[in-house]
């Protein structure tokens, strides 16, 4: 009994019948090699395209016109919005921020609740002003709070000389060698 050394070629492909088989085997210089083609109920199963059911893409609320329109898909218009901060602004948010959060008083019988919160404008001062009363009043910076740092990936280098690399001793530029 001969065993198989090497696959069919013609196992698993399609191969012409009939005339183009006669024609193939006319023109072909190796008739033994596939034709590439593979048989559909072999190769993949189940075969592509097969199924019945039809995809359906499944609703979402883009998908619903009334929910989405066009001015806020359109990002050809989606221009970056500029935001302005001035000086007497930023020391106003700066002034109120280092102070502590007004609390409103506790309301006395027959008074309505929260009608006698303390509430103050926040004077407009120049930013520097306004900097210079923060720092005067707090401290900013202390031994135990310090200012933050700029973050490096890696430590900065120490030059340390070692020993020189062999060289004249009345060599005009000597060779020096660091770690």
């Amino acid at each position: 009994m001969a065993t198989k050394k090497a696959a069919d070629s013609t196992l698993y492909h399609l191969s012409p019948k009939g005339f183009w088989k006669k024609f193939r085997d006319a023109i072909v210089v190796n008739p033994e090699i596939s034709s590439g083609l593979p048989i559909q109920g072999l190769h993949r199963f189940p075969p592509p395209a097969s199924r019945p059911e039809k995809y359906a893409t499944p609703a979402t609320k883009a998908s619903d016109p009334a929910q989405n329109p066009y001015w806020k898909r359109d990002v050809r218009r989606a221009y970056p919005q500029l935001s302005v901060v001035t000086q007497s602004g930023l020391s106003q948010l700066l002034i109120e921020h280092s102070q502590g959060t007004p609390i409103a008083a506790p309301a006395a019988e027959g008074q309505a609740e929260g009608s006698t919160a303390v509430s103050t404008a926040p004077k407009s001062l120049d930013l520097t002003a306004a900097i210079s009363e923060i720092t005067s009043s707090t401290k900013v910076y202390t031994e135990s709070k310090l200012p933050p740092k700029i973050p490096i990936a890696f430590a900065n280098w120490v030059p340390e000389r070692s020993p020189d690399a062999p060289h004249d001793p009345h060599s005009y530029f000597p060779m020096r060698l660091y770690k």
